[in-house]
């Protein structure tokens, strides 16, 4: 079974949201290669959310350092992941 993590982010404003959105779209997929499937979503007001499905906890491991990276930025005010067990992923 494949290990999903889902993070919100709550950046300091609407349009620094906007801009992490931008940014996470253009530059994931290089930097988690090792991620299955990777879902960026702009939420409402100052929120970002993104969902990385891994094959395993190790590729899930191998993605620590981009996102260690990722997260050391002044315009986030909070930050919560939940990890977990993919139980379905179905696409049409």
């Amino acid at each position: 079974m494949s290990i999903v993590r889902i993070t919100t982010v709550t950046m300091c404003s609407k349009e620094v949201a906007d801009a992490s959105a931008l940014s996470y779209a253009a530059k994931a997929a290089n930097e988690f290669p090792s991620a299955e499937q990777l879902i960026g979503i702009r939420a409402e007001g100052n929120k970002t959310m993104a969902v990385s499905i891994y094959e395993s906890q190790e590729a899930m491991d191998k993605a620590d350092a981009a996102r260690d990276k990722r997260m050391v930025n002044p315009d986030i005010v909070s930050m919560e992941s939940i990890i977990g067990t993919v139980t379905l992923n179905h696409t049409n």
